[in-house]
């Protein structure tokens, strides 16, 4: 039966593929001992047919086999399925804890996706999570799971585990009921498992224990079972056990999920609401959204609206991530999936906006949107030739689009031109969104060394008028007022949470303290395992905090941290000159007990980093006119005295006098190249 379906299915295929697919097709069937099946395997164009072969032999009577034009087309008719058949859930924990992999059996459980070795991260698209082995972007997936008689439709968010990432969550919550909370049974609780757990229980979702990694010789699961007991409240009974890489009671996480997680709140015969909470940009489709139904019913070729922006647009296409794109004729109230409405600029997909009919747009209220993201770290980021700007101005927006928590504004450097300043969620946040830049778009760029968005207090009638209030943020340390009009400086707190073995105490405290942490809790989560809560400055953990913590705790310790506000500081800014000429783009802003040590720090790096000139360049860090270090770069030595053979001695002179005035008038003409890699090579301790 098998074999003849195949056939069938493999024939009317054949005549619908691309010339190129029918030359791929006839080599692969010369091949010797080669079965239907590992044909199905191998064809590109044909990668859904065996998906269905799989879902054929579980019953799965609302999904059937469509021959269309499009590759990954399957006829599902969502109809079928009721709200009280729905179920929107996320996967949350800490970084490394097995989110990617059991989605991975999720997937190849419910027939998403063919069983195989090769199953690794399926969800991870982009090519700088499978570089890093992370999950850097949060990825949706609609499953299709036969329960007790009854056939239910799964909407799977995978979430980042990193703190960088943390609004990827938030966003993704926003379109659940329910999440499972993963704890790695070597690791245990660790702190962005805690943020986690917190940012779901204020949300009110409904939250399935999971201890993962079971398998592992070094495995605590009842150890972990009581940390989560002391922590979240947890009963033992109700936190299930699995190993996500062997499959190990991945069954019993399906079973929770249709068992503990309510259907969502919606309503087919309300008017139609829809929440964006996810876009990303498509060079020849535009703008694809990821949309929540929360009511009502979406089909193809309504005409919809945004509610903020009251612009209408024409639904083009709809469907399902079944893993990948997957068009259906509609979608009901509860659902998850997206639309391509003809969006070609990417300013119109707000992130929390919500759509709905045209003629719904004067009588609806809409839906609750997201707060917006919190920029922790900003870096100027500009073309490495001025001709490049406006691809790069494209490429950005076009980023942002798929990453809502960037923040963008124009910026311009005496140096380095017309580029950006742009906001991050953190330095890893940064790292790979520069990456993406570079591999995604091909873009050639600068970035500037971060720096944190400190507040300064202005003093004075003309001041206040001057910079727009009494009180000013400061993104740009090249932009900080002078201190004869500053009355006060803030700078930006967190409250930091740090989970290590209590054999390790001291060794915290002592790096807590060395970089001006307040210690405001304690508490023992188990006999061996502490948690601290600390207050934080935040230019103090930027950098290289985390690397040292793992260092001092042989990589047991954990860190998390929130935004805690700003508090008054004694901040200063320190200048770096290059032969006496300030260089904006090295500004830098820190707390005035660390001004030396920086200065002569960053002094030393730029010596290592500058190229030797045919004349000496003198490298400077100032505090205004008070000069805190000194570095010299010496100039190339060319021998101009060795073509005399003899002689008097007056020609020697003549040459070498020559020579001191040339390097003079070159002193005065010269310009100073700095690699776009300095500025990365200074913040490095």
């Amino acid at each position: 039966m098998l074999k003849v379906m195949s056939s069938h299915i493999l024939s009317q295929h054949f005549f619908s593929a691309s010339v190129k697919h029918c030359h791929y097709f006839f080599i692969l069937s010369s091949a010797k001992n080669r079965t239907i099946y590992d044909l199905l395997k191998n064809v590109v164009c044909l990668s859904t047919a065996k998906r269905e072969l799989l879902r054929h032999s579980q019953n799965h009577s609302c999904c059937h086999f469509s021959s269309t034009s499009h590759p990954n087309k399957i006829s599902v008719d969502l109809s079928q399925f009721p709200v009280e058949n729905i179920r929107n859930f996320s996967i949350i924990a800490h970084v490394d804890h097995g989110k990617s992999t059991l989605a991975d059996r999720l997937l190849e459980i419910t027939g998403t996706i063919p069983v195989g070795k090769n199953n690794q991260q399926v969800l991870d698209r982009l090519q700088v999570e499978r570089e890093r082995g992370i999950t850097v972007k949060a990825q949706t997936a609609s499953l299709f799971h036969s329960y007790k008689g009854k056939t239910f439709l799964l909407n799977l968010i995978d979430t980042p585990g990193h703190v960088d990432f943390h609004y990827e969550v938030s966003r993704s919550l926003a379109a659940c009921q329910g999440v499972i909370l993963l704890v790695d049974a070597n690791q245990g609780v660790e702190a962005q498992t805690v943020a986690n757990f917190g940012l779901a229980f204020e949300l009110g979702l409904a939250i399935v224990p999971v201890i993962n990694k079971i398998d592992l010789k070094m495995a605590q699961p009842e150890v972990v079972a009581q940390q989560m007991k002391n922590l979240f409240g947890f009963e033992s009974s109700e936190i299930l056990k699995i190993s996500a890489k062997q499959g190990t009671g991945v069954d019993e996480v399906l079973k929770a999920v249709i068992e503990r997680i309510p259907p969502p709140d919606a309503d087919c015969s309300r008017p139609l609401r829809t929440l964006l909470f996810d876009s990303w940009y498509d060079k020849y489709r535009g703008v694809i959204a990821n949309v929540a139904v929360f009511d009502g019913v979406l089909k193809k070729d309504d005409r919809v609206s945004c509610i903020r922006s009251k612009k209408v647009y024409e639904v083009q296409e709809l469907g399902i991530m079944h893993p990948t794109q997957t068009p259906t004729d509609e979608l009901y109230a509860g659902q998850v999936g997206y639309i391509i409405c003809n969006m070609r600029n990417t300013a119109e997909a707000q992130i929390g906006d919500t759509f709905c009919h045209e003629k719904d747009i004067d009588s609806l209220k809409p839906l609750q949107g997201f707060k917006p993201a919190k920029a922790m770290v900003f870096a100027g980021v500009f073309p490495s030739d001025q001709s490049e700007f406006v691809a790069l101005r494209s490429a950005v927006q076009k980023l942002v689009l798929n990453d809502s928590s960037v923040t963008v504004h124009s910026d311009s450097s005496p140096a380095l031109g017309q580029g950006f300043r742009m906001g991050f969620l953190g330095l890893l946040h940064m790292d790979v969104f520069c990456q993406r830049l570079e591999q995604e778009f091909d873009a050639s760029f600068i970035v500037t060394s971060p720096n944190v968005p400190y507040k300064v207090r202005i003093t004075g009638a003309k001041s206040i008028k001057k910079y727009g209030g009494s009180e000013v943020t400061i993104l740009n340390p090249s932009s900080m007022p002078t201190v004869d009009v500053v009355e006060e400086y803030f700078e930006p707190m967190v409250k930091g949470t740090i989970i290590c073995p209590d054999q390790y105490l001291g060794n915290v405290t002592s790096l807590c303290l060395d970089r001006r942490g307040q210690i405001e809790d304690q508490l023992n989560i188990d006999d061996t395992r502490i948690l601290l809560v600390v207050r934080f400055p935040l230019n103090e953990i930027l950098v290289d905090f985390f690397d040292d913590l793992k260092s001092l705790t042989s990589g047991y310790a954990s860190f998390d941290y929130e935004d805690a506000g700003y508090q008054p500081a004694t901040l200063v800014k320190v200048d770096f000159l290059l032969n006496g000429k300030v260089v904006d783009e090295l500004s830098m802003i820190c707390h005035s007990s660390r001004a030396r040590n920086l200065a002569c720090t960053v002094c030393a790096k730029l010596k290592d980093s500058i190229p030797r000139q045919q004349f000496p360049i003198a490298v400077q860090g100032a505090i205004g006119s008070k000069i805190l270090s000194r570095e010299d770069i010496q100039p190339y030595r060319k021998d101009v005295t060795s073509k005399c053979y003899g002689g008097d001695i007056s020609r020697k002179m003549k040459l070498l006098k020559r020579q001191a005035e040339g390097k003079r008038k070159l002193l005065k003409i010269g310009n100073i190249d700095i690699p776009k890699d300095t500025f990365i090579k200074v913040l490095k301790r």
